[in-house]
């Protein structure tokens, strides 16, 4: 996972301005007892930060993939 898929997931599931707001303040036990801004400064994955913040939000196992985003048709007109 990209930290851009990281935001994008927050985003989704939190709301933009929230997000920021738990991942600034929000203690999570699954990366050593740092923010999410600090596990991801520190090295953290973006994945494992992910998961660390579903499991203190009880984010259900449904939606920690994320919603569902169609493809784009890229072919184009023919």
């Amino acid at each position: 996972m990209r930290i851009s898929d990281f935001w994008r997931l927050m985003d989704d599931e939190f709301g933009a301005g929230y997000s920021h707001v738990l991942s600034s303040s929000l203690v999570l036990a699954g990366v050593g007892g740092r923010t999410a801004d600090q596990a991801l400064s520190a090295g953290v994955p973006p994945r494992q930060v992910w998961l660390a913040m579903c499991d203190v939000q009880d984010v259900p196992q449904e939606r920690r993939l994320g919603r569902d985003v169609k493809p784009r048709d890229n072919a184009g007109p023919r």
